[in-house]
């Protein structure tokens, strides 16, 4: 396995050199909206300490991101009137990972709605009062 690139967009991210639309924070993890959204409310979660994928995450690393990838998911189901959750992770590119920082996708789901097709640009505006609506379901 490939050693963890701290040059990777979700590092630069982290550090606030790219720009993102943050939902919610704490010590250990960060989550944000996607900027190819699948579905109404896609977010991701990731730990703000180095860790690639699943493969190498400390248990402490796995914790932390699946409970805020819990308390999201609840958020997210409650600003969109989901029908459910899907989570989504992928590891190494063989696996289907593109961005080698350990991330858990949250797509809030309603029943008979496909997501719509991966690599397409969301309009920011429209993300922007996304993030607004899970943000309130989190107050």
């Amino acid at each position: 396995m490939t050693a963890y690139d701290p040059d990777n967009i979700f590092a630069k991210i982290l550090r606030g050199e790219i720009p993102s639309t943050r939902v919610y924070e704490d010590d250990d993890t960060l989550a944000f909206m996607d900027i190819m959204p699948r579905a109404d409310g896609h977010l991701l979660v990731i730990p703000k300490t180095p860790c690639r994928n699943l493969l190498d995450a400390s248990p402490a690393q796995l914790a932390a991101v699946m409970a805020t990838t819990q308390k999201l998911s609840h958020a997210v189901v409650n600003a969109f009137g989901a029908d459910g959750v899907t989570i989504q992770q992928f590891n190494e590119a063989a696996g289907g990972q593109e961005v080698f920082h350990l991330h858990f996708h949250v797509l809030p789901r309603h029943a008979d709605v496909s997501l719509r097709a991966p690599g397409q640009m969301g309009d920011f505006d429209v993300i922007a009062q996304h993030a607004e609506q899970i943000k309130a379901a989190l107050a």
